[in-house]
């Protein structure tokens, strides 16, 4: 009996050893015959790219648009992570002329934090922005950031943060420019512009003037004068009881900053915030500097 079962324990011994020798020669052949050689332009391409598969191209991540790139199927400049350096450099791979590149970052148009905008409401529900946006949340505006951070935590690239002030802060030098925070965001106040423009209405309260100031010290009044301060005429309008900035005929300066009683339109505020910038004054605040 105890030599039957030897007889069949190396039996089974040696079938499990067969089939394994047999399925390692079949993949090693097979490997052979559906090998695909990697194209050397597809992988100096991807090396040149910042490798941070944020989509923001239009593409699944940067191996899909090297490989778009290298079949002339994509423009230079399609990595809007990289802006100009990464098109210049992939212009030289290809051997054809560099194309104007921009980096697109992500600008949050509201400032009504918890020192601005006025509460009329308790809100006990799940703390998401999605959720809250449901029943309102617990601000009186109804176009305000809500605050609960649903931007900040879509951001892949540690790029946003929430500030003191109930607010999201984007780190301008970390940006990716993905738009996965405008996405998550349920009241469209972040939106997705190239680095030039540096002026913008921190607002998006389309309430009348006395109803928006009373909801919010920093609220949109539409009082007109940064329309009449804008150097071109056209360039700021009026539109539902906001001003909207035309980018393609208002000056970027700070002429129509000056006079608005809000201080609710601002100038290159975008750039001063760094992740350095915004660790460093959250230490300040905490040091009691």
């Amino acid at each position: 009996m105890l030599e039957m079962l030897d007889i069949s324990f190396i039996i089974s011994v040696l079938a499990m050893g067969g089939l394994g020798v047999f399925f390692a020669v079949f993949l090693s052949i097979a490997q052979k015959k559906f090998h695909v050689e990697e194209d050397p332009l597809v992988a100096k391409i991807h090396e040149a790219l910042p490798n941070t598969n944020c989509g923001a191209c239009g593409y699944a991540g940067c191996a899909m648009l090297a490989e778009k790139l290298a079949l002339r199927q994509a423009p230079v400049n399609s990595c809007t992570a990289g802006g100009q350096a990464v098109a210049d450099a992939v212009a030289e791979i290809l051997g054809v002329g560099s194309m104007k590149a921009e980096r697109i970052l992500a600008v949050v148009l509201c400032r009504g934090g918890e020192a601005e905008a006025v509460k009329n409401a308790v809100y006990r529900g799940d703390k998401t922005c999605s959720a809250a946006n449901l029943t309102g949340g617990e601000k009186g505006c109804a176009y305000s950031c809500i605050g609960y951070g649903d931007c900040v935590s879509a951001c892949n690239y540690e790029a946003m943060a929430m500030d003191s002030n109930g607010l999201p802060v984007v780190f301008y030098d970390k940006c990716v420019g993905c738009g996965a925070c405008a996405r998550a965001c349920p009241r469209d106040i972040i939106e997705m512009h190239p680095e030039s423009r540096k002026l913008f209405v921190y607002c998006r309260n389309k309430d009348k003037g006395p109803v928006a100031k009373k909801l919010c010290k920093v609220a949109c009044i539409a009082c007109g004068l940064c329309v009449k301060d804008c150097k071109t005429q056209g360039g700021i309008n009026l539109k539902d009881n906001l001003a909207v900035i035309d980018y393609e005929l208002c000056p970027q300066d700070g002429e129509p900053v000056k006079r608005c009683p809000t201080t609710c339109i601002l100038f290159g505020e975008e750039e001063k915030m760094t992740g350095g910038a915004f660790h460093s004054s959250i230490s300040k605040v905490a040091a009691g500097r």
